[in-house]
């Protein structure tokens, strides 16, 4: 079988083969790439847009071609049914399926116009659902905050409001590509739910994610953590829920002064330098006056930007993890946090429930109660033998959820359906 994936983002073997420094995102891609191109039955070619390519840029991988094509705007995305780029990817890989990672992007659309055009078996994987996720954009923020404009926002109009608008309209195209589609792939009962009132008509087929290689391998131990250390994996933009997070802290340090908060991701609160105010969002704005109003200097680490490697220390340093989205399918962050073995709090939203049973693996908690994500928290920190039996019986959980062999020969199987019809 040819196989064409169309991702996102370039893998780290296309970023070497382009003289580019890899990003560390997007490793569970790698994960399963490698595994399927390991595959005698499987040719596997896979497809990333490219910001100032103005042709398709051919790269030879040592079991995977890459094919970097010119970014597609939404302005334009009318016209992509004539995309002659990525008719150029179809013909040159001789594709008998596309699968696309990610319904939010122009090119999405734009391949499915392409691939109807050309009679081609097509898969949408379902990561986000924009169109759903834009209703949950502003959980917990004042209308204040939601309509306030920093410099960096009126430069680039892009503030809270305008963010959202951006998930609403790239909605509109989200729905009308999975309207067209006939075969979509999913993992949580929250986007099955959402994808069939949207096409009732499509074939859902279920297979779980494979993580990245580094979570495998390591054990969290209680005896070497951080006791009294939260991490939380990201929190540059409100859905992540940071602002939750920093609501709850002050309830959890008069309990247990010494309790550190570690924020991976960007630093969004930088504001020492000129430059640094220029470029300040209004959430990042936001996320800064709630830790000067609840004093949580010293209590809150911005870590950057972490590798795999980094990240999967910073996790088995941790005494909890908490993930305090407003809406996730089935956040990855969650998953590692799992198969580690770190004790979790996390919000009941989208598919979340899916993945951790509440009292039993961690604790699931109402999204907009800080107060309910403190107590859980508390109950982690006051008893070992609770933290032990959490970490045991969800990394139970996520060995099965996140199995390699089971997830890839799903995948198989759901190729060999698709190409048998």
């Amino acid at each position: 079988m040819n196989i064409i994936w169309v991702t996102n983002i370039a893998l780290p073997e296309a970023s070497l083969l382009m003289n580019e420094k890899p990003t560390p995102f997007g490793g569970w891609f790698v994960s399963t790439a490698a595994r399927l191109a390991d595959e005698d039955s499987i040719e596997l070619s896979i497809a990333f847009p490219k910001n100032g390519l103005r042709t398709v840029q051919i790269l030879k991988g040592e079991k995977i071609n890459y094919y970097a094509f010119p970014l597609l705007k939404e302005k334009d995305i009318r016209s992509n049914k004539k995309n002659l780029y990525l008719e150029k990817i179809l013909d040159k890989a001789k594709s008998g399926i596309v699968h696309i990672f990610g319904t939010e992007y122009a090119h999405t659309l734009a391949m499915v116009d392409v691939c109807q055009k050309k009679n081609i078996n097509t898969i949408i994987s379902i990561q986000g659902l924009v169109s759903i996720i834009a209703r949950h954009y502003m959980a917990g923020l004042p209308a204040k905050i939601q309509n306030r404009f920093t410099v960096r926002d009126f430069i680039r109009q892009d503030n809270l409001k305008q963010q959202q608008s951006k998930f609403i309209k790239c909605g509109i195209f989200e729905i009308e590509a999975l309207q067209k589609i006939k075969h979509i792939i999913g993992r949580t009962t929250w986007d099955q739910a959402c994808t069939y009132q949207i096409n009732p008509v499509s074939k859902y087929y279920f297979c779980n994610e494979t993580l990245r290689d580094e979570f495998y391998k390591h054990t969290w131990d209680i005896e070497k953590c951080e006791k009294h250390s939260i991490f939380v994996s990201q929190g540059s933009y409100p859905i992540k829920g940071l602002h939750f997070m920093l609501e709850a802290m002050p309830l959890i340090l008069k309990r247990f002064p010494d309790t550190k908060l570690y924020v991976g991701g960007q630093e969004i609160i930088k504001f020492d330098t000129l430059k640094e105010k220029l470029k300040i969002s209004s959430y990042g704005k936001y996320i800064k006056e709630l830790i000067r109003r609840y004093n949580l200097g010293k209590s809150v680490v911005f870590t950057g930007i972490l590798d795999e490697q980094q990240m999967c220390e910073r996790y088995l340093k941790s005494h909890v993890f908490v993930c305090p989205s407003s809406i996730e399918n089935s956040p990855n962050s969650l998953g590692e946090a799992m198969i580690l073995g770190v004790p979790c709090v996390a919000s009941g939203v989208g598919g979340v429930i899916d993945l951790l049973t509440h009292k039993e693996e961690g604790f699931v908690y109402q999204t907009d109660a800080p107060y309910l994500l403190t107590h859980y928290v508390c109950e982690i920190f006051s008893s070992d033998d609770l933290a032990l039996e959490f970490s045991k019986k969800a990394r139970k959980h996520a060995m099965k959820t996140y199995d390699v062999q089971t997830n890839l020969n799903t995948l198989l199987s759901i190729y060999e359906q698709i190409c048998n019809e």
